[in-house]
């Protein structure tokens, strides 16, 4: 064991607790010095920085606990997002890619992925990954408001009526502003 790394680790969460993020952050920072192979440190530094909006270091981080650790699917998510947030679109698509391959399951990966595909303009792209999140969390008002809006874009009105239709039964309000959006008025009467 390490105890120069756990030394500091405990300090930097003992900072976090504080909420001091530049001393938790410093101290982090010596415990990836004590052990340049501990990938939460990287991890950690990395989700620090985030939180504060500097997302050129976050990136940085992230591909630092990556180098350690490059099948980690959190990770990857992590690193888009922080690419996403950078606007970064190309690297932030490659990175969420990666981490739904590595993690099918990871909702948030896919619906990360839609959206920037989404701003991108790649709607067919975009309704596949925002389709991924949708089944994966069906009752996310958010993930299928933005498949509906995909669907939108790609001028499927049946695919939009069938979201309409599903986010009915558990969110009512999400499917009126749905309808609202796409301008598919003639499906009001449906609305409780």
């Amino acid at each position: 064991m390490n105890y120069d790394q756990l030394r500091h680790s405990l300090r930097g969460t003992l900072f976090e607790l504080m909420r001091q993020p530049q001393r938790a952050i410093a101290a982090y920072h010596d415990s990836f010095r004590a052990n340049p192979r501990h990938a939460g440190a990287a991890r950690t530094i990395a989700w620090l920085e985030a939180r504060r909006e500097n997302w050129q270091e976050a990136e940085r981080w992230f591909r630092q606990a990556l180098a350690i650790e490059p099948d980690d699917a959190n990770t990857w998510f992590n690193l888009g997002y922080a690419q996403d947030k950078g606007g970064r679109d190309d690297d932030a698509i490659a990175s969420l890619r990666r981490a739904s391959e590595l993690n099918p399951k990871n909702d948030r990966a896919w619906y990360g992925l839609g959206m920037v595909l989404a701003r991108r303009g790649d709607h067919e792209g975009a309704a596949a990954a925002l389709n991924e999140a949708a089944q994966l969390q069906p009752m996310n008002g958010l993930a299928w408001y933005a498949l509906g809006m995909a669907w939108y874009h790609c001028n499927a009105p049946e695919k939009v009526e069938q979201v309409i239709e599903h986010t009915l039964t558990h969110d009512p309000q999400t499917a009126h502003r749905l309808i609202r959006d796409t301008g598919r008025t003639d499906l009001a009467h449906l609305l409780p």
